[in-house]
């Protein structure tokens, strides 16, 4: 079977060595043969959309039916289609230039990848994943979020469904299960979650020098210039992040506004919200913390706050009590320049809670971005070019979006990863086909004169 509940390390053994048995015993697949392991993915996002949006929400207590079609399955299913159709291009040969001879590159599978995957987008990430290691050509095995149990069990069921253990297999369990999957001697793996995590990983994947790719997530700024659009710039910043209640790894984690744009930033921010928010506790469009420890966190970080003499804005248009709100939902809320030193300031938010901090001068923010571990994201909004390009060039973040947010991680041309503690290696695209495959240097020397 392909899911196993509770599995020990002996268990993912035998299905990791069942599925390079299976690698070693043929020919590499063709391109024909990866398009149509790609398309029963696609068939399992076009026949389950609404199982997967029903799971979803049963492990949030409530998600946004709109929010989990677009990103858990109009999303993915676009990454593998577009992954079908370059395919061929990307599985040519590489030629490359040589002093005498002929030099290629020739990418080839890996073998068996493994992909361990968070609980915020957890369709997204089994299949994008799924996407870049299928079209190398590899034999897959997933171990998805313990805290999406529904979620994780219909992917499980959904993949054995269409897939023999030996191609695509998925791993239940929490995170004993976890650990002893990291543990094992795949040919790659793929890991997307927590920093502090991300260092476990590492570790056990160092035991059999296991590559690894680690997307992570940090405290992705955003830079609201004088130059902008100031209204659109702030509707995009605050819609961005309500986008899943803020539990998305790139999510604007705080934003710098220019101090006498302040007042401004929270009245625009205000008007969005009651715009596309008049009511959240029972708004179908707005999502729930995922469980209490992750509530409670969030709640810790607003009382540690307001006990520093920060000011809380809260962004409830319609004056909603949440004192006795069953579904983990948070109001939306701005603070309004926290200290470095309180954990709102320390820690990736991942919720509906938004820093602001006002400065003076451009030099000033990038020396506080660059003070801190480099995130996976940055926003820019502005209309300087010069401005832009120091940005640019004076941080260093995995990805960049300019005047929006968020858009980099889901277009497909673009590598996706994070540098420093917010990640290394990258995937999406020809990228994740690059990273999942061995790039062989070949060359044919050029024949000696009879």
């Amino acid at each position: 079977m392909s899911a196993i509940e509770s599995s020990t390390s002996c268990d993912i053994r035998t299905i990791l060595e069942k599925q390079r048995a299976a690698f070693q015993d043929r020919e590499p697949y063709t391109l024909e043969e990866r398009c149509e392991l790609l398309d029963r993915a696609i068939g399992l996002l076009v026949n389950h959309e609404q199982d997967i949006i029903e799971a979803l929400t049963a492990d949030f207590g409530h998600r946004s039916p709109g929010f989990s079609k677009g990103s858990e399955v109009l999303s993915p299913l676009a990454t593998l289609q577009q992954t079908k159709a370059e395919l061929a291009e990307w599985m040519r040969p590489e030629q490359r230039r040589a002093r005498a001879g002929e030099a290629w590159v020739q990418y080839q599978p890996l073998g068996v990848v493994g992909i361990v995957t968070a609980w915020n987008v957890p369709g997204y990430m089994v299949f994008s994943g799924l996407a870049g290691a299928l079209a190398a050509g590899n034999r897959v095995m997933i171990k998805p979020s313990e805290f999406t149990p529904h979620t994780s069990d219909l992917i499980a069921r959904l993949i054995r469904s269409v897939y023999a253990e030996d191609e695509v297999a998925v791993v239940l369990g929490g995170a004993d299960v976890g650990q002893a999957f990291c543990g094992q001697p795949f040919d790659h793996l793929l890991f997307t979650g927590a920093t502090s995590i991300g260092k476990h990983v590492l570790r056990a994947a160092a035991e059999n020098l296991v590559p690894v790719t680690l997307e992570l997530g940090g405290k992705s700024p955003t830079i609201i210039s004088r130059s902008a659009n100031f209204n659109e710039a702030v509707a995009k910043v605050v819609i961005g992040k309500l986008l899943n209640a803020g539990q998305l790894c790139v999510a604007p984690d705080y934003v710098f506004v220019p101090q006498e744009s302040v007042d401004a930033f929270i009245g625009v921010a205000k008007a969005v919200v009651a715009k596309f928010f008049p009511t959240l506790k029972d708004n179908p469009d707005y999502t729930s913390i995922i469980n209490t420890r992750h509530f409670e966190r969030l709640q810790g970080y607003l009382s540690e706050a307001r006990a520093a003499g920060v000011e809380l804005i809260e962004l409830n248009a319609g004056a909603e009590d949440f004192s006795q709100s069953p579904l983990n939902k948070i109001v939306p809320t701005l603070l309004c320049n926290p200290g470095d030193d309180l954990q709102v300031m320390q820690d990736e938010i991942f919720g509906p809670l938004l820093p602001i901090k006002p400065y003076e001068t451009l030099s000033e923010v990038i020396a506080q971005i660059n003070a801190r571990p480099r995130p996976l994201a940055l926003y820019y909004f502005g209309n300087d070019a010069a401005e832009e390009a120091l940005v640019l060039t004076r941080t260093c973040s995995g990805g960049v979006t300019l005047n929006g947010v968020m858009s980099h991680a889901s277009t497909e041309g673009l590598p996706f990863g994070g540098v420093g503690q917010s990640g290394m290696g990258a995937y999406h695209g020809i990228d994740g086909f690059r990273t999942f495959s061995h790039a062989k240097a070949v060359l044919r020397t050029a024949a000696n004169p009879a």
